[in-house]
């Protein structure tokens, strides 16, 4: 059972960051672009990390896990604020 749900999680990640990848290609803008690697990207990341902390099993994995998703929720948008203010400065705006 613990098999089958780390399969489902990981193929969820794989899925996301598959669609954060294609937005990033496809978008017109930066900015766009932008949106699709930070929400996305994270969310698939979360993902990626929550399948490792099941299979792997234990409080400890949970607690690091916990911990890593929280850190890369608390990052990206950082990261996309800061990438967004370069991309309008660079524009003129």
């Amino acid at each position: 059972m613990i098999e089958l749900i780390t399969a489902i999680l990981a193929l969820l990640a794989g899925f996301f960051a598959l669609v954060a990848a294609i937005g990033v290609l496809r978008f017109p803008d930066a900015l766009s672009r932008m949106h699709a690697s930070s929400k996305v990207g994270s969310f698939a990341g979360a993902l990626a990390v929550l399948a490792a902390a099941v299979d792997i099993g234990g409080t400890s994995a949970v607690t690091r896990a916990i911990i890593a998703i929280l850190f890369l929720f608390l990052t990206a948008p950082i990261g996309a604020h800061l990438l967004g203010r370069s991309a309008a400065w660079r524009a003129g705006k």
